[in-house]
């Protein structure tokens, strides 16, 4: 029987983990940590423990990231598991910086070839059909992929950063905090899941400030912090006075033109101090626990995790208000923030899901 597919309908049992003993040797997966080096320039985890250890019966999940996990979403990814192998929940590995499809269908090939993970988690999108063909290969290893398509029977679920709700609240804060009424917002590209963020940035700041500009850069790329800051830079020149750093990079030319700004994915507080508010987080911690528990059970299933990245469920939320930053937050705009908050939690207030391309958006080389 395979190890987490079930059929539809099974219950999920949180106390099943003994039953685990996948029975690895740290040599394996110190080979399985080679064979990806080698292959695909990329870099693996902490090193595993040895096989005789406590935890040798937990499940073992390996993280596959596209991107070098100083990008903010994989990193947050990366933080969650690494959050659940602390909590005793998983063994992890992972390895990051696989640049083309090419290396991420090696590198999976290599990992369940090598080390036969329970669980493989980690970014589709930039090689959504190297991972989709690879998953309808092993259909006896649960994949969990970011992607903007749909789950793919029997073992590959995906998920998303469905973050709308703090993305309104921290437009709201935007839209209160600026002068000139102009905002800048530099994002990846315009697909789904940036789209229904920087939609929701905008309406949330068009609440608290129903005249205010909203001007959309996409840098068509992930992970590309100099041209993030260049379109940053540019937005400043045409007379943006807060800035949202959808991407990495923004938060550095807010910080030396002495603007507010709100960063994505993690609290990137530190980042900038006297510049960043606050953060919209991601917690991937519900969604990893939710296929954790199932793969444990025997009840796993492919799926669409989406529901565990809401607020509501814990899977997002907007970090405090930096108490570092130049900028005064009027109390008003505080309690106004809170309140809303308080009625998306409470289900009176639903943020508006639009992944249309924002109007007047533009894409830095065209």
């Amino acid at each position: 029987m395979f190890r987490g597919i079930s059929t539809p309908g099974s219950s999920r049992s949180p106390h099943s983990r003994s039953a685990f003993s996948r029975g690895l040797t740290a040599a394996g997966i110190a080979a399985a940590a080679a064979l990806f080096l080698a292959g695909c320039g990329g870099t693996t985890g902490a090193e595993p423990e040895a096989s005789g250890s406590a935890d040798s019966d937990l499940p073992l999940v390996f993280g596959a990231f596209a991107t070098p996990l100083e990008e903010p979403w994989d990193g947050a990814i990366h933080a969650a598991l690494e959050s659940a192998e602390a909590d005793g929940l998983i063994r992890y590995e992972h390895v990051d910086n696989l640049h083309t499809s090419d290396e991420m269908e090696r590198a999976l090939r290599d990992i369940i070839g090598s080390s036969d993970p329970d669980i493989i988690i980690g970014d589709a999108f930039s090689a959504e059909d190297a991972v989709r063909a690879v998953a309808a290969d092993f259909p006896d290893t649960a994949f969990a992929f970011g992607s903007g398509g749909e789950e793919q029977a029997p073992n590959l679920s995906v998920f998303d950063n469905w973050m709308q709700d703090p993305a309104y609240l921290a437009g709201m804060y935007a839209g209160g905090l600026s002068e000139s009424g102009n905002i800048g917002v530099v994002g990846a590209m315009p697909i789904p899941e940036v789209n229904r963020i920087v939609n929701a940035f905008i309406a949330g700041a068009q609440e608290t400030n129903p005249s205010a500009t909203v001007t959309v850069s996409f840098i068509n790329s992930f992970f590309d912090p100099a041209t993030a800051k260049q379109a940053a830079e540019a937005a400043i020149a045409g007379g943006a006075d807060v800035l949202f750093a959808e991407r990495d990079g923004v938060i550095a030319a807010a910080d030396e033109n002495g603007l507010p700004v709100f960063g994505m994915m993690v609290d990137q507080q530190e980042q900038a101090p006297k510049s960043v508010v606050t953060s919209l987080l991601w917690n991937m911690k519900p969604t990893v626990e939710a296929i954790v528990e199932d793969v444990v059970a025997g009840t796993y299933e492919a799926t669409n995790l989406a529901e565990y990245s809401f607020m509501v469920n814990g899977g997002s939320s907007l970090a405090p208000i930096n108490p570092e930053t130049n900028f005064g937050i009027p109390e008003d705009l505080i309690a106004a923030v809170e309140a809303k908050q308080a009625e998306i939690l409470d289900g009176s207030f639903e943020t508006p899901i639009n992944e249309d391309a924002p109007a007047g958006s533009t894409t830095v080389g065209e």
